[in-house]
Order: C-alpha cells, then sequence, then structure tokens
C-alpha cells in the first residue's frame, strides 16, 4: 500500500527543510550524513532544499553500515575533513528500532561535533535503542511485520510503502 506518493515526499522535504533552519538559523554550515543508499539519497535532497532555503551551502557525507548486521563490519564516514565542533544532521530514509541510527552514530564518536540530530522521512514507533528523531517527515504506527520501503527511481520519482 502506497502510504506516501511524490508530492507529498516533496512537500515533506520542504517542510524538513523550514524545520531544520528553524532550529539551525545561527549555524553557518551543516553537515547532512546520509545512512547508506537511500539515506544519502535523502539526505542530498534535504540539504538542497535546505540549502536553496536557508541561502547557506551545506555539505554532505555518507556513513555506510551493514544495517541487517552493524557489529559485522566497520561504520564508516566518507568525510575527510573533522566533524569537530560541527552541527551534524544524520539522516535516513526511514527509522523503525533504532538500531541502524544508533550504530552509524559511531564514526562521529571519534569527534567533537557542537550537536547532532537526526531526520527521517518515516518514524515507526517501535524503538529499541535510544534514539529520539528530531526532524519526521511522517510518524507511522505499524506491526512488527509490517515494512515500509522508501523508493526513489532512476527518474526521480519518489514513494514509500507499507508491505
Amino acid at each position: 500500500m502506497k502510504i506516501l506518493n511524490h508530492n507529498q515526499i516533496d512537500h515533506k522535504v520542504q517542510r524538513l527543510a523550514f524545520q531544520i533552519l528553524e532550529e539551525n538559523h545561527k549555524v553557518k554550515q551543516l553537515y547532512f550524513l546520509g545512512i547508506n543508499k537511500s539515506g544519502y539519497s535523502f539526505a542530498e535532497m534535504l540539504m538542497q532544499r535546505y540549502d536553496a532555503v536557508s541561502g547557506k551551502e551545506s555539505i554532505l557525507g555518507r556513513v555506510s553500515i551493514n544495517a541487517a548486521e552493524p557489529t559485522s563490519s566497520e561504520v564508516s564516514l566518507d568525510l575527510t575533513n573533522s566533524l569537530n565542533g560541527k552541527n551534524i544532521i544524520i539522516v535516513d530514509d526511514v527509522a523503525n528500532t533504532g538500531r541502524t541510527l544508533f550504530y552509524a552514530i559511531k564514526p562521529i564518536l571519534e569527534y567533537l561535533p557542537k550537536k547532532v540530530e537526526a531526520a527521517v522521512l518515516v518514524d515507526r514507533k517501535h524503538k529499541r535503542f535510544p534514539i529520539k528523531v528530531d526532524y519526521v517527515g511522517l510518524s507511522l504506527a505499524t506491526t512488527l511485520k509490517e515494512n515500509i520501503n522508501v523508493s526513489i527511481s532512476k527518474t526521480g520519482k519518489l514513494s514509500a510503502y507499507l508491505k
């Protein structure tokens, strides 16, 4: 079942960009860190919209993690510059139990950032880890057996499905 179409996601990205700006209006430069492929794609969209509404230029990075087995391999960050004293928005498409966001923080802990916040398109209410999502496109209560899939087609069309 489709829960969000392209236009709805586009509106949510716009709203999230304004919310991030409201909370970070004094910040000169934000770092958007997307988790894996879909989180990175969502972070890129969110950062572009944020930059457009703020008139600022942010930095985009990727956190790579094995979401199914987060302790089986190194969690890596592709940025080479220091995150000391920086404001970071860690971004994923869907927050389920909070495990992926929890472990994605690991490479950031090597630095001393000024602030770390989380943004997701869809937040499910099944948290098992101490993760609070600061910016949410859609909050959804589902059963544990249901899955949410965010799709970004090659033409740039966006949609989110509940399966």
